[in-house]
């Protein structure tokens, strides 16, 4: 498993129907990847920019996919740039890929079957490693879904991430959501306007 699957399990057992977008948890998706391909050496940051490290074999398909479309020309592509890029339709894709391993499942309500289906996390080691990284406040996750909007019940002070490199991709995840936020709200604004206007408001 990888941290960005560890994410999606988390932010459906620990937020089950909760006001998580799906394109923010694509950005951090996105970031999840760029983490772990920061640790698995596949990649550096110099500045922002991500840079290829070489050859790397990821086992997961998914990270793999990632490794492959890596932009591997000067002057390479921003931390940013990769959040806005990658994470284009990462929610579909991962819970797609959970789907068919059979670590998730949607249930139809009985008496609403046009309501949308409930994604429920089936029992098993992935589930059990990805609560147990949310359990042992680890930095990484815990900021992951913080950038997100999901809070745990931890009552220690805050676990601090002490890698420059990963610190930046958290901050480019946090800057990534909020921007995307202020998206929503101007469509919002423009679409009441829009409304006002053939009320003849």
């Amino acid at each position: 498993m990888t941290t960005a699957k560890d994410l999606l399990i988390i932010a459906i057992e620990v937020d089950p129907g909760g006001p998580v977008g799906q394109g923010d948890l694509s950005l951090a998706l996105a970031g999840a990847e760029l983490i772990d391909l920061l640790g698995a050496r596949a990649v550096t940051l110099a500045g922002d920019r991500v840079v290829p490290a070489g050859p790397t074999a990821a086992e997961d398909r998914l990270l793999a996919e990632a490794v492959a479309s890596l932009v591997r020309q000067v002057p390479y592509e921003t931390v940013d740039d990769w959040l806005w890029r990658r994470g284009r339709d990462l929610f579909s894709a991962y819970t797609a890929v959970l789907e068919e391993q059979g670590q998730l499942t949607r249930q139809r309500r009985r008496r609403m079957s046009f309501a949308a289906a409930r994604m429920t996390v089936a029992d098993s080691p992935a589930r059990r490693r990805a609560l147990h990284r949310w359990a042992a406040d680890e930095p990484v996750v815990l900021a992951l879904a913080a950038a997100v909007g999901i809070q745990g019940d931890q009552t220690a002070d805050e676990p601090v991430v002490t890698d420059d490199a990963v610190t930046t991709v958290l901050a480019a995840v946090h800057d990534a959501v909020m921007e995307l936020e202020a998206v929503r709200q101007r469509r919002s604004f423009e679409n009441a306007a829009f409304a006002n206007v053939w009320r003849g408001a």
